[in-house]
């Protein structure tokens, strides 16, 4: 869909960074691995410390297909009750009824949605704002939710920015990335849609962020239960991955929160055109295509100590 929006003046405003006061949804496969686990209480922290500016208004689970899950269905429920565990964790159980079941499969085709808890509020609750207020949408799993929310209600395009990671770098000879591999239709529809979409790719930007043992062990060892189940929990599975005690872990889904941080402090980015993505696990291009912004560099030390800083509150 050739969508001519360069010279929209609103359109590019949404493509901007955001200036507070800010709505959020965060929308995520919190039981697929660790790192959606710290995105979730990175943003939840981070709306704590706002006071008001910045309102959590959604937590979507998302489905997952891979070795911890029997269905992409099976995967969307334990992500959900993953995240009322770590919101029990964090002592925040009246965030609760913010939380919805997402897809249980993912798109069969590029027209028709996956109805689901999660695609019906959000398309109504996005209906809810304006081109000039729209509503943040944290995305770090497959894009299915949002994708049949888009479908659902194709007006809310204008009333929404999509923060996604998934896909890989636009330079990477592939992109056969977890999030984007899973479902390519529903991100043919959201990167096709006119959507304001900022992306962070994986391998070749946000794979930089990686972790390690003894430095989580110096952060967050004895801050908070939810500190000490993110050390343990990522120790264990990241020795179960790699068979090595010198391990290091990817921390990526928490770059998608940090965009959202008002300034140019954790990364860089730029407009360019609304990448393809294709079945055969590729991208093509189009220079005609309308703007998505794209995060090329993350600065990885300042976003982590960030990161730590506000897990330890």
């Amino acid at each position: 869909m050739n969508l001519n929006k360069q010279d929209d003046p609103l359109f590019l405003k949404r493509l901007a960074k955001p200036s507070l006061p800010i709505d959020v949804i965060l929308d995520t496969d919190t039981y697929n691995e660790i790192d959606d686990q710290y995105a979730l209480a990175f943003l939840v922290k981070l709306c704590e410390e706002s006071k008001g500016k910045m309102q959590l208004r959604g937590i979507h689970a998302a489905p997952f297909l891979n070795n911890k899950s029997s269905s992409p269905g099976d995967g969307m429920e334990k992500s959900y009750d993953e995240i009322r565990r770590v919101l029990g964790l964090m002592n925040r159980e009246d965030l609760i009824p913010l939380v919805m079941k997402g897809s249980s499969s993912f798109l069969s085709n590029e027209r028709d949605p996956v109805d689901s808890p999660s695609a019906r509020a959000l398309a109504e609750l996005a209906l809810g704002y304006t081109e000039e207020r729209p509503l943040y949408c944290v995305a770090i799993g497959a894009i299915t939710n949002v994708a049949s929310a888009i479908l659902l209600q194709p007006e809310i395009i204008n009333r929404m920015v999509v923060i996604w990671l998934g896909g890989h770098a636009h330079h990477w000879p592939d992109t056969a990335e977890f999030n984007m591999r899973q479902d390519v239709a529903a991100a043919r529809v959201v990167f096709g849609s006119g959507i304001a979409v900022v992306q962070l790719p994986c391998m070749g930007v946000v794979s930089e962020l990686r972790t390690s043992g003894p430095e989580l062990e110096h952060h967050l060892r004895g801050k908070n239960s939810l500190s000490n189940y993110l050390l343990d929990t990522t120790a264990a599975q990241a020795l179960e991955d790699e068979k090595i005690p010198t391990w290091t872990r990817v921390i990526w889904d928490v770059s998608a929160v940090g965009w959202l941080l008002d300034d140019d402090t954790y990364m860089e980015d730029y407009l360019c055109p609304s990448p393809i993505p294709q079945y055969d696990h590729h991208y093509s291009f189009d220079p005609a295509r309308h703007p998505i912004r794209y995060v090329y560099r993350v600065h990885r030390d300042k976003l982590f100590l960030r990161l730590f800083t506000t897990l330890q509150g």
